[in-house]
Formats: C-alpha cells, structure tokens, sequence
C-alpha cells in the first residue's frame, strides 16, 4: 500500500492537462473582461457617431 501512495505522488501524467485547464481558464476569462470592457466604449461611439450622422443637414 506504502508502494502504491509513492507511485501515486510521483506520477506527473496528469500535472500538465491541468494546467493547460488553469491557463485556458485564465485566457477565457480575460478574454471576457476585455471584450467587456471595449464593449462599453464602442457603445458610446456608436451612439455618438449616430447623433453627429443624424444632426447633419443633407443640403
């Protein structure tokens, strides 16, 4: 049993699929936030653009 438990500790098969787990979290959720983030401002300038492109006299 003493045998398996060290086995079982020094077996790295698994380490390196969670990590690329962690890191793929970590790029999906910052992926989101920065698409969050660049949302809200081209928002804005839409909404601006659209009442400049509204005010404008066609003569």
């Amino acid at each position: 049993m003493i045998k398996y438990f060290k086995n079982f500790r020094n077996d790295e098969d698994g380490a390196v699929t969670v990590d690329w787990v962690v890191l793929t979290a970590a790029v999906v959720a910052l992926a989101g936030a920065a698409y969050s983030s660049i949302q809200g401002g081209a928002t804005a300038l839409t909404s601006t653009t659209g009442d400049f492109i509204e005010a404008q006299d066609p003569n």
